[in-house]
């Protein structure tokens, strides 16, 4: 284990990995400020740019990129009412409501202290669990991983949306896509309408570029709405109360840390969700719930720690399982498996440096965190202050160039465009798109565990539950199906 710790160290603490991680932090944080400016949608952004670097590299510019992404995202949210991205959606009215009586600061250092904290505790779960998931997994055949995508598919359906009908649509939406092209085990090309490009289903990256960032560049062009002015008064410092908060409210902290990472392992919860389930909670079991909405701390701490940790815990399914814990690493299991770090359990015995670089990469991350946040805090306004006139055309055309520069295909460009449509129709209506990327991210894995467990059984249904971990997996599955019709029948039968 030393030995495979100081490789992995060498690995990292190089210059050239350091000067990435750096810029990746610049980035990271400036589009996270940027309203409307997803993590997700800075990771997309940043796969073109991993094709011409090492895989460790690679790695550490999107770990950091998203980790600065998700705490920067609280800054445009506390001082204009503006969430950055989703996750800092849930304490928007916390943290403005502090802005209002003065105390940004107090609101801002704690998002940025304890995304820290939190973010270092989901690093210590993966550092600690995914190894022994590894041996775990390695038990595993056809049957469990069919159950265990089946129930990450119903998870993100039950998880991710207040609308489980309007997520199963999206989810069904997703499994066509997967369907497109050749990538099924009988080679058959399917939904191809006789055009050679489509042969190749429909590419990942493309798609996700296209649905998190072109449908935004579309929102932008049919938002009428004027800008929020811009706070006035200058931000004090962000460190002092910290130390304060965190003697008031260790509970808070450890349980959105706790709370973040169980949520984040889960496929297609991701920090979004962490966030909200960690504030609503933190509510819930505080001592002084009324004085949540006008200015209280105690929701920002929790939700806060729990941002980041989710960052870490969806990891764990991705590394393990090759099954994404949000929609951040969906994209990053692309990146791993075009730098042949092929996840799951095997990537643990076969390039166990790689893995820990992963984690050492991590805990650089949080720790950078603190530094370059307490710069991106001091210039904030003059971030906030970019023209959204200048920045959506120049967002729309490095789509274009880095969706071009996947295959040199004027195809990709037309898949961009379309799923940007799409997922910006979707999203008006209330769909939401999560389910829809996981669907097409699982659907050629469901349709080849699937399809290999039939050959192997001959056919047998009954051989899905004839194994322990198969039948306790498909057990937890099936409840998670029938577990919400049949308490909304009693609730029907009692009304």
């Amino acid at each position: 284990m030393l030995d495979t710790l100081s490789q992995a160290a060498s690995m990292v603490l190089t210059t050239q990995v350091l000067l990435v991680m750096l810029a990746a932090a610049l980035y990271g944080l400036f589009v996270g400020s940027v309203p409307g400016l997803t993590a997700t949608m800075a990771t997309a952004l940043l796969v073109p740019v991993t094709f011409f670097m090492a895989p460790i590299p690679a790695i550490a510019a999107i770990v950091t990129a998203t980790a600065m992404a998700i705490f920067s995202g609280d800054i445009p949210g506390c001082l204009l009412r503006i969430p950055g991205t989703p996750a800092s959606a849930a304490y928007t009215d916390e943290a403005y409501a502090l802005t209002r009586k003065g105390q940004s600061e107090l609101a801002l250092g704690a998002s940025l202290v304890f995304s820290a904290i939190g973010g270092l505790f989901g690093t210590l779960v993966l550092m600690f669990a995914s190894p022994t998931l590894a041996e775990f997994a390695l038990r595993f055949s056809s049957f469990e991983y069919f159950w265990l995508v089946l129930l990450g598919l119903t998870c993100a359906i039950v998880i991710t949306t207040a609308s489980p009908v309007k997520g199963v649509v999206t989810l069904l939406l997703g499994l066509l896509v997967s369907c497109i092209g050749l990538g099924n085990p009988a080679g058959f090309p399917r939904f191809t309408f006789d055009n050679t490009e489509m042969m190749g289903g429909i590419g990942m990256i493309p798609m996700m570029i296209g649905m998190f960032a072109i449908s935004e560049v579309i929102r932008f062009l049919v938002d009428t709405s004027p800008p929020a002015p811009p706070v006035v008064g200058q931000v004090g410092s962000v460190l002092r109360g910290q130390w304060e908060l965190a003697k008031t409210y260790p509970k808070q902290v450890l349980r959105g840390s706790v709370l973040g990472t169980a949520v984040g392992a889960l496929p297609g919860a991701g920090a979004d969700i962490a966030a909200w389930m960690s504030y609503a909670i933190s509510k819930k079991l505080s001592k002084t719930p009324e004085r949540f909405g006008q200015g209280h701390p105690e929701g920002i701490v929790e939700a806060g720690a729990a941002n980041n940790s989710a960052l870490a815990g969806a990891w764990i399914p991705a590394l393990v399982f090759g099954i994404p814990g949000d929609s951040i690493t969906a994209i990053i299991i692309g990146v791993l498996y075009m730098k042949n770090m092929n996840p799951g359990p095997t990537l643990f015995t076969t390039q166990p440096q790689n893995i820990y670089a992963v984690f050492l990469l991590f805990i650089l991350a949080n720790l950078i965190l603190i530094p370059l946040g307490l710069l991106c805090i001091k210039v904030v306004k003059q971030i906030l202050r970019v023209p959204r006139e200048v920045l959506m055309p120049a967002i729309l055309m490095f789509c274009l160039v880095g969706t071009f520069a996947i295959n040199n295909s004027v195809f990709d460009i037309g898949v961009m465009l379309v799923c940007g449509a799409v997922a910006y129709l979707l999203e008006e209506n209330g769909f939401p798109i999560a389910p829809a990327i996981l669907g097409v991210v699982l659907g050629t894995m469901l349709e080849e565990n699937f399809v290999t467990s039939m050959i192997k059984a001959d056919g047998d249904l009954s051989a899905f539950f004839g194994r322990p971990i198969a039948a306790g997996l498909g057990v937890v599955t099936l409840l998670v199906w029938f577990i919400p019709a049949v308490l909304a029948w009693r609730r029907r039968l009692r009304g």
